[in-house]
């Protein structure tokens, strides 16, 4: 037996057995699985990826320790596989990924590549001991968790191996239109929680289902079935797939938080993003395409009176169309004459002298099908494509950072936009989907998708290197590309345009399982679009936009301008609490006294825990006039921290926090004492 960390090994001539010591069920020995073209896939379970070519064939042949880090080396006729594993000293969580290469004398085709595969969980005999979660993804409805018995997901009964699986899937440079590319899996039997997630910026699989009687959990990247993807390999090659990673728990708290201490040794930094400081972006409800000189001259000197650390100008400020028809024209990036008569840079010169740092969004990956500045400087290999013409999508081209042409004229353009035009951050958007992917200059669509997706990050690496007093920001049209290979790269990302501020809490109650508090950037917009001043806009819709977004990154917005200074105040005293919450949020856990939650529930509760503390939002959104929130932990005594003044009654109980509701909706901000 192998010790290593939180995982053991046995190892022996035909086979390795992998399991967790914290909690979790073996994880039998066949944990690769790789399809070469042309040879046998050894079953007759339909779109099943498991029982691939060789993982029946696999041998192991080594194993190597490296401080936190072991190496097991298996080889079949075809291929060695070097499966990586590593561990973290406060975590049980392990990431892994399997390098695969070609040994033999001739070139192979991959159509298959897994990171890990475990199986051996569970007992298929007891599909309702077992449950599963995934977390459905859309606009303005992002992480939405799911949660479902094995014998509801018809994962029993019939043979030992049945034709059903559960799969989440995505094909495309949207890697989380869909789906999120994590799940959770539950051994109520035996109090154990399964976390694990995908790290890939393209197209991803994971797959669920039965082998042997029992259950198990395939973990990979783009395949031929699932994103039109295979790779060559001529003798000597390899390829490496995407990373996943596994975190164990004993409950939905625990195993969360084991993921997001995890998450914390990959995501992305960057110095001037380090004490999470609060952004107001002019884009929602205010300016949204059509910002201009005049307007920022007339709510920045308001939004400076926040405290507010960064004023973002978003869409618009780049082109001389009208802002509901910019969008084909983008992609030069030159500032609007229009818009902008005397300069971008007067206007951000001007947000600095009121204390603030001033910001600009663009989209890099695009540009509009009429931008005829572009269409005549970039080549036809600049661009996706499919059989021999360009992908459109939505009036919008997709240029490809494998040309050294795209990677030299965006360089320029995000040394004009810091330099020429005064940006300290710089919202990099993504507003649509490629599809498969570009067959040029590649094999196929999806190795073409999975190569240009990979250049572009490793490119905006480069530029988040090479400006470390610029903060940049991962925005896909809301939260469309909320995955952890997109978040190693950025220090926060957008996570979703929601416009609705009584639907946001849906988002924001469950966000913090797919993202980290310091990087989950929340939309707090207290005044709509159509309040005409701020008699329309009352106290509670203040402070519930306001708690929106204390759990992760504040994007302050709307008509500020029209508020009163009472109502002012109030938004002064939100932010002023933000802030006190930052150095918390960095090493602090998720923490969900009522489980997750779905669109439509009367109260929402999220918060997140820190030593002794529980920092708790708390949204009444149905009517309820009494809330009873458990604190499974204790409680030693507790306060509403904000607003510091509310009709909301608390009562602390032992181990329970009763809230009264003469009004609502509402919302308060706990800090409760453990």
């Amino acid at each position: 037996m192998l010790q290593f960390k939180n995982l053991s090994f046995s190892v022996a001539e035909d086979a390795i057995k992998l399991q967790s010591v914290e909690c979790f069920s073996q994880l039998d020995s066949g944990f690769v699985e790789v399809q070469v073209a042309g040879e046998n896939k050894d079953t007759h379970m339909g779109a099943k990826m498991v029982h691939s070519s060789e993982a029946g064939r696999l041998t192991y042949k080594t194993h190597t320790i490296s401080g936190n880090t072991l190496t097991v080396v298996q080889e079949s006729p075809n291929v060695r596989c070097e499966t990586v594993f590593e561990g973290y000293e406060d975590t049980n969580a392990i990431r892994v990924h399997t390098v695969v290469t070609n040994i033999t004398d001739r070139p192979i085709v991959l159509e298959e590549v897994s990171a890990f595969c475990a199986s051996g969980m569970g007992d298929k005999n007891e599909p309702d001991e077992m449950c599963f979660t995934d977390f459905l993804q859309s606009h303005h409805a992002e992480c939405q968790p799911r949660t479902r018995s094995f014998r509801e997901l018809r994962l029993c009964g019939g043979k030992s191996d049945s034709q059903q699986r559960v799969c989440g899937c995505n094909i495309g440079s949207w890697s989380t239109k869909e789906m999120l590319p994590m799940g959770i899996v539950e051994d109520k039997k035996n109090g154990n929680f399964l976390m694990f997630q995908i790290e890939s910026n393209s197209s991803w699989y994971y797959e669920l289902s039965d082998a042997a009687g029992k259950y198990y959990l395939y973990l990979g990247g783009p395949s031929y079935p699932f994103g039109g993807w295979f790779k060559t390999l001529r003798p000597g090659e390899s390829y490496t797939s995407v990373y996943a990673a596994l975190a164990f728990g004993k409950d939905l708290n625990d195993v969360v938080g084991n993921m997001t201490k995890y998450r914390r040794h990959i995501a992305g930094v960057s110095p001037a993003d380090a004490k999470l400081p609060t952004i107001f972006n002019e884009y929602m409800h205010l300016s949204w395409d059509s910002p201009t000189a005049e307007n920022t001259a007339k709510y920045a000197p308001v939004v400076a009176k926040t405290g507010v650390e960064y004023y973002v100008i978003d869409c618009g400020w780049h082109n001389e169309e009208p802002g509901d028809k910019v969008y084909p024209y983008v992609g030069h990036w030159k500032e609007s004459k229009a818009r902008f008569p005397e300069g971008v840079k007067k206007t951000t010169d001007y947000i600095r002298s009121l204390g603030m740092k001033p910001g600009l969004w663009i989209e890099p990956e695009i540009i509009g099908i009429q931008c005829q500045q572009m269409l005549e400087h970039y080549d036809d290999d600049c661009f996706f494509q499919r059989h021999g013409k360009r992908l459109a999508v939505m009036n919008r081209h997709f240029i490809d950072y494998r040309n050294p042409k795209v990677r030299e004229y965006m360089t320029e353009t995000i040394r004009r936009m810091v330099e020429d035009y005064g940006a300290q951050y710089i919202k990099c958007d993504y507003n649509q989907d490629c599809g498969i992917g570009t067959d040029l200059n590649a094999e196929n669509p999806g190795a073409g998708l999975e190569e240009a997706a990979n250049a572009f990050l490793d490119w905006m690496r480069e530029m988040i290197a090479k400006y470390p007093d610029v903060v940049f920001e991962g925005c896909s049209s809301g939260g469309m590309r909320m995955d952890y290979k997109t978040l190693s790269a950025y220090s926060l990302v957008s996570t979703s345009d929601q416009t609705d501020y009584l639907l946001y809490p849906y988002i924001a109650g469950n966000i913090l399982a797919a993202v980290l508090p310091e990087q989950a950037a929340v939309w707090s917009y207290p005044v709509a679009s159509d309040c005409t001043k701020g008699e329309d806009v009352s106290d509670e819709r203040i402070v519930i936009n306001m708690i929106n977004s204390f759990l992760g990154r504040m994007h302050l917005a709307s008509h500020l301008d029209y508020l009163n200074e009472h109502q002012m105040d109030l938004i002064r005293e939100g932010v002023a609490y933000y802030n006190t919450l930052s150095e918390m949020k960095k090493t602090a856990a998720p923490y969900f006294p009522l489980g997750f939650t779905n669109f439509g529930e009367k109260t929402v509760c999220a918060g997140l825990k820190n030593e002794n503390k529980i920092y708790l939002a708390v949204w009444n959104l149905n009517g309820e006039k009494e809330m009873v929130i458990p604190v499974a932990e204790g409680v030693s005594d507790a306060v509403i921290a904000y607003p510091t003044k509310t009709v909301v009654q608390l009562n602390v109980c032992k181990d329970s926090i009763r809230l009264l509701c003469p009004e609502t909706p509402c919302a308060v901000f706990l800090e409760i004492t453990i």
